[in-house]
């Protein structure tokens, strides 16, 4: 892997678990001596986040993570709605070959306990929707809605409630593509993010802080 996919994946990731927060300061030399990178691979991949939107230049010598609050959140979701109800009503408008009868299997088997497990199996559903909707401007589109939704779900995880009822809400989506069943899993997706989204606001009314920082 070159050091400048390697210093982006790091830094993403940092980025999406809030260990480097909305407003934090970046410096080049001693991010680039942290991850053991020289400055110019460095340069690449911060670059390449703030392409992403997930940093932002304050000035020619200071880069900082952005900021994202409740405004923020309802343009993404504005965004990830339109792109997910269509991924799932062109998934489940083609045969299912057991992918989506299989992770409907998984999701009624998570062990919220191992809330790795789950997300690696978020990551799973997601692949198999972009590749059952077979839509590379729709895959590339969506691929760039989740580099940020991964900020915005951490909020989920002090909520074991809503986490339940979002493993059940998957289930019913992979179900319905399993059936063929485009509307059903297209409304299904609906009322996933719609419940989604009010959580994640409701949880960032009560502590703005773990998303929005000071930048």
């Amino acid at each position: 892997m070159r050091a400048s996919d390697r210093a982006y994946r790091e830094l993403l990731e940092e980025i999406q678990a809030g260990s480097l927060a909305p407003g934090a300061v970046l410096s080049e030399t001693d991010q680039a001596a942290r991850l053991g990178v020289s400055r110019t691979p460095l340069r690449e991949a911060l670059g390449r986040l703030a392409a992403d939107g997930l940093l932002v230049q304050q000035s020619p010598r200071v880069t900082v993570v952005a900021p994202i609050d409740a405004d923020d959140i309802r343009h993404l979701f504005t965004v990830r709605r339109a792109l997910e109800e269509t991924a799932a009503r062109l998934a489940a408008s083609r045969p299912d070959d057991g992918t989506f009868a299989g992770l409907a299997d998984a999701f009624a088997r998570v062990d919220l306990d191992r809330l790795e497990d789950y997300y690696a199996l978020i990551a799973r559903f997601d692949a198999a929707v972009d590749a059952a909707a077979a839509n590379d401007y729709l895959t590339a589109a969506l691929r760039t809605v989740r580099t940020h939704l991964g900020r915005v779900r951490r909020l989920a995880r002090d909520n074991p409630e809503r986490l339940a009822a979002s493993v059940a809400e998957h289930r019913v989506i992979a179900d319905a593509i399993a059936a063929g069943d485009p509307e059903l899993a297209a409304h299904a997706t609906h009322l996933h993010l719609h419940h989604a989204l009010t959580s994640v606001l409701t949880a960032l009314s009560a502590d703005p802080d773990p998303v929005k920082g000071t930048p």
